[in-house]
């Protein structure tokens, strides 16, 4: 692989023993795999990042993988100002991270970038793997950057802009009856042919995508970091990303410490939200998901436990909303900050409003809104008709 000079190769994040860079799946001891840096190798300061332009996720080119990337300028999202928001919070400012701009619409744009240059690293010919949506439209297009055949496994009740993009990118979409779990279980029992993986956390470079919100954020903020940071939580790989991007800016200096980070999910599906209720460093997997947030119906993350470490080590919290609470809060982010948030980006909303009272008054907070609020217009139009509007 052509990999950066900065990057050391892979390592268990249970053990820390150490994996080639092409490795994929889980460690010996069953957990996921994480790309490390030689920190020491990166020099850094706000001085050398400002003389490069604003435009993508790869002007941190040297704490990513991979020295010759497939990417198509994902990154470089906004930070929206929500004043009528913060106000509301009773906070000093309320910041929405936009991650509806990426080329997609999704936040996953910046780990498939990543997790399909190790595809075509490894001279995959086919790639695949299983969706609740964002993702088999997100890898249908990267995948197509390098001409690659691309299986996205997704369950039926996907929104129709992303079945239709997927095949406009080119990739090939397999519906399947039921729900998330239903669409992994027919990727390995249906795809017969050789595969290279893009699943979360079996292609281990996915999660470090995510880490590039975190520098974002922070150089935006002329190299502070907000108070809180609050994520909506699926797979784990976002929450995971975004706490391993601020752990980085500490250990090379450009921060002074890590802001405190939030797991939010729907009541209907909140295996990572139940277990810091409990007190647990693992946790269950969700017996029956229901939630119409569908980017968030994942009843079993991989990265769940990493997502839990991140939320401890940072001091945060996790909290489970309501669908009508998240609903309500995009439309309200629509109306009043201008910024088309998605309903796992209104989890994220509603979950700062349900830690409202923990919040300081001269705080910072930044909600990530991980996609375009147009690929669930239906939804959010339902709402408001549920309103009589």
């Amino acid at each position: 692989m052509q990999t950066s000079d900065s990057f050391s190769g892979l390592v268990c994040t249970e053990t820390g023993d150490e994996y080639d860079a092409a490795a994929t799946g889980p460690s010996d001891a069953d957990a996921p795999l994480d790309p490390a840096y030689d920190l020491d190798a990166v020099e850094w300061d706000a001085e050398t990042l400002a003389a490069r332009p604003f435009d993508t996720m790869w002007r941190y080119r040297e704490l990513l993988p991979f020295a010759e990337p497939v990417t198509a300028n994902e990154g470089a999202t906004p930070l929206v100002a929500a004043d009528a928001l913060a106000e509301e919070a009773e906070v000093g400012s309320l910041l929405i991270k936009d991650e509806g701009r990426n080329p997609t619409g999704t936040f996953l744009d910046r780990g498939f970038s990543l997790a399909v240059t190790a595809a075509r690293e490894a001279d995959a010919e086919v790639v695949a793997h299983a969706s609740p949506g964002n993702g088999a439209q997100s890898a249908a297009s990267y995948a197509g950057l390098v001409d690659a055949r691309s299986y996205g496994f997704v369950p039926s009740r996907t929104p129709f802009p992303n079945k239709a993009m997927v095949n406009v990118h080119g990739g090939q979409m397999k519906v399947v009856g039921g729900r998330y779990p239903d669409a992994l279980s027919a990727l390995h029992e249906q795809l017969k042919s050789d595969w290279h993986t893009l699943q979360e956390f079996d292609n281990p470079y996915r999660h470090d995508g995510a880490k590039t919100i975190a520098y974002e954020v922070a150089e935006r903020l002329d190299w502070s970091v907000p108070d809180w940071v609050v994520v909506p939580v699926s797979t784990g790989e976002l929450a995971y990303g975004v706490y391993k991007g601020f752990s980085d800016l500490v250990e090379l200096g450009l921060v002074e410490s890590m802001p405190k980070l939030v797991a939010a999910q729907s009541v209907g599906c909140s295996p990572v939200a139940t277990a810091w209720e409990a007190d647990s460093d693992t946790h269950e997997a969700w017996n029956q998901p229901d939630t119409i947030v569908g980017e968030l119906e994942i009843p079993d993350p991989t990265g769940g436990s990493l997502a839990l470490r991140a939320v401890r080590e940072s001091g945060g919290a996790a909290v489970a909303v309501s669908d009508d609470d998240a609903l309500e809060s995009a439309v309200t982010a629509a109306q009043s900050a201008g910024v088309e948030v998605g309903p796992a980006g209104g989890v994220a909303l509603a979950g700062a409003w349900e830690l409202a009272d923990e919040f300081d008054e001269d705080d910072t907070v930044v909600v990530v809104n991980t996609e375009s609020g147009t690929k669930n217009a239906d939804i959010l139009r339902s709402h408001l008709m549920g309103q009589g509007v």
